[in-house]
């Protein structure tokens, strides 16, 4: 059988006539018994009593009955369902970033896009910047949330949009007290020495890990790897447990269930990781990406970071004489070469 058969059907049985059911239908008498009877044809049993016009179901035609209404209120509710689709009311958005930035703006955006479009689903993948980008020119995710510059740009062609910059802190074991160090090897215990000197390192991309190298070297010259791990949330979890010190977004520390417990943070000199979102150009005049978009910016101006300590001093005072022109002339001089006897022997 089919649907259009299905709706004669169930037509007949709501009325009290087969005149009033063709009326409703918008179809002829003669059509409608030709269609009825075709349907019987095909489920090898009478569905109606006929007498004078009256239209009587049998046992079979009550059963299609229950079951026509079942699958007609189903095709019907589809039918609604893929208009709003098509309309951008309804739809699955794909979307995949770093854990850090997906944790922090998307329960806030998606409950922004909820006030607006309550039918969009959402599936969600945390993973590397360039897993992302691969996700995306499969076109298995729609949206990509990550950090500016973690891709070549010459393998991007998607949109980038810049949602807000995420300073990098320096997170440090609760208690630790930074506040007045000036110098970690004299003004620290032995075991605080240890700590501030034992780095805990997220596995960056070759260009930000160099940067971080530098950036150890410079202000901590005595330091040493310690654990070296693939998420932030990790390496936070080690200097929550005393092991050690690391770099970190701002936004990695952020928790509203009191995720700082433990951990202490302090401003640096890196820049900040500026977190972008990255899609199809179309798809920011196409719903519901656009008005996600929408809440993923209206998300992004509501964030608070979460609280970050002045510089120690250690690290002003390194930056001081890194930035200062005359920072070289306390360097001793280099030992002069000693002469190289070039007479053959």
């Amino acid at each position: 059988m089919n649907l259009h058969q299905l709706r004669i059907f169930y037509a007949i049985a709501q009325s009290p006539t087969l005149t009033q059911a063709a009326k409703q239908l918008g179809l002829t008498q003669p059509t409608l018994s030709q269609q009825l009877s075709k349907l019987e044809q095909k489920v090898g049993a009478k569905l109606f009593n006929r007498a004078l016009n009256q239209m009587e179901l049998t046992n079979a035609g009550q059963f299609l009955l229950r079951r026509a209404q079942i699958i007609l209120n189903e095709v019907d509710e589809t039918q609604s369902h893929l208009h709003e689709f098509a309309s951008g009311m309804r739809g699955v958005i794909r979307l995949a970033g770093l854990n850090s930035i997906i944790r922090v703006v998307a329960p806030r955006a998606i409950a922004f896009l909820k006030e607006r479009l309550p039918e969009v689903e959402f599936d969600i993948h945390e993973m590397a910047p360039a897993e992302v980008l691969e996700l995306l020119y499969g076109r298995q995710v729609d949206i990509g949330l990550i950090a500016a510059n973690s891709v070549a740009k010459s393998s991007v062609s998607f949109k980038e949009i810049l949602l807000l910059n995420d300073p990098y802190v320096f997170a440090v074991p609760s208690g630790l007290g930074l506040a007045t160090v000036a110098a970690p090897d004299t003004d620290l215990a032995p075991d605080e020495r240890r700590v501030v000197n034992s780095c805990i390192r997220f596995n960056f991309g070759s260009h930000h890990a160099r940067r971080v190298e530098r950036w150890h070297q410079e202000m901590l010259p005595r330091h040493r790897q310690v654990v070296q791990c693939r998420s932030y949330e990790v390496a936070l979890s080690m200097v929550r447990a005393g092991l050690g010190v690391c770099l970190v977004p701002a936004l990695a520390a952020h928790d509203d269930n009191g995720g700082l417990a433990g951990i202490d943070l302090y401003a640096t000199d890196l820049p900040g990781r500026q977190t972008v979102v990255m899609l199809p150009s179309q798809y920011q005049r196409t719903e519901p990406y656009k008005t996600f978009l929408d809440a993923l910016r209206q998300a992004s101006s509501a964030v608070c970071m979460p609280r970050i300590l002045p510089m120690p001093p250690f690290i002003s005072q390194a930056v001081a004489r890194r930035e200062s022109p005359e920072a070289d002339l306390g360097r001793p001089l280099e030992k002069p070469m000693a002469p190289i006897d070039l007479q053959p022997r």
